[in-house]
């Protein structure tokens, strides 16, 4: 099950240099395809890519005020953000004190010498109690 395996593979033989040998052909016609065109029509392209820049400007600015939604550019009143703190604020009391619970009833099984299936239990229980306020908590 564990043998070792052995390849004849020649170790500098990479993905990059495979995909280049087999590639490169293409990549070098249109390499010399691009040159050929530039050489030939730089105005042209030149004046394509100014185009190209005025319209993408364009339509940032006038798609700029759709992209926000509208029920996250109403602003929500004082009294609601402030209420939202307190809670969270409250939240986090509450899940400090039960973390601070279960951490002493998971230090107080963990100290035992012989666990009972019972301890075991709520062991897990607890333990799992404590990741899922881990995972409520907001950062």
């Amino acid at each position: 099950m564990f043998r070792k395996i052995h390849s004849n593979r020649d170790p500098r033989d990479t993905l990059y240099r495979e995909l280049k040998k087999e590639f490169s052909v293409y990549a070098d016609k249109g390499g010399r395809f691009g040159k050929q065109l530039a050489g030939k029509y730089p105005r042209f392209l030149f004046g394509l890519m100014s185009v190209l820049l005025i319209v993408s400007a364009v339509l940032a600015v006038a798609l700029r005020h759709q992209i926000v939604p509208p029920e996250k550019a109403k602003v929500k009143p004082r009294t609601e953000m402030l209420n939202s703190g307190f809670d969270l604020i409250l939240a986090a009391g509450t899940a400090l004190g039960q973390t601070i619970r279960l951490r002493r009833q998971v230090d107080s099984i963990t100290a035992k010498k012989v666990l009972t299936q019972a301890d075991s239990l709520t062991l897990v229980r607890d333990l799992d109690s404590l990741q899922h306020i881990r995972l409520t908590l907001p950062h």
